[in-house]
């Protein structure tokens, strides 16, 4: 019980900080489920969370959801997912019942400007970080990071296309490279 009260309490956390949408949310996993409860690697929680952007539905949510379901089974998903919306759900229902009335206000604009300034940080650390563990050598960001990156930025291409095509590039580099190292321990 102690174990799903502690995903219980952790998945809360994340869902009452992340704030600006489903990026905000890896330096908090980073420091508490990496760092903190070693509950999953970092290589772990960029699956989940690439996986969390391919399905429908919240990404915080369905990235609480995997994590709970790694370390405690279909409970401890069901746990962790519904902990991350609980913040959410009071916190909205507070704001809309008081939000319309002070929005136009300069000082609760202003307070929403300083938030987003700060998830843009929140985001740029979570990268940094989690940079060392995706890129893990050249043909990752040559074949993959830079050309998903150019696409992302660049063009309308579905996330889910190119999520889909790293994975691919991912399998074929990894068979290219296994089949050159068999060819060059033969000779």
């Amino acid at each position: 019980m102690k174990e799903y009260l502690q995903l219980f309490w952790a998945f809360m956390k994340v869902g009452a900080l992340t704030f600006g949408g489903g990026y905000a949310m890896l330096p908090i996993l980073q420091r508490d489920i990496v760092e903190h409860y070693k509950w999953a690697t970092e290589e772990e929680v960029m699956d989940y969370y690439a996986m969390a952007q391919c399905l429908p539905g919240i990404i915080m949510v369905n990235t609480s959801t995997f994590i709970g379901q790694h370390r405690k089974g279909t409970l401890g998903g069901f746990v962790a997912g519904f902990a991350s919306t609980v913040p959410s759900l009071v916190i909205i229902t507070v704001i809309a019942m008081f939000l319309t009335r002070f929005a136009e206000y300069p000082v609760v604009q202003n307070a929403f400007a300083g938030i987003r300034a700060c998830v843009v940080v929140l985001i740029i650390n979570a990268v940094v970080k989690l940079w060392k563990s995706a890129i893990v050598d050249w043909k990752a960001l040559v074949i993959v990071f830079l050309p998903v990156f150019a696409l992302s930025a660049f063009t309308s291409v579905s996330p889910i296309l190119l999520v889909v095509a790293a994975a691919v590039a991912g399998i074929v580099i990894t068979l290219v490279s296994d089949r050159l190292k068999r060819g060059g321990e033969a000779k």
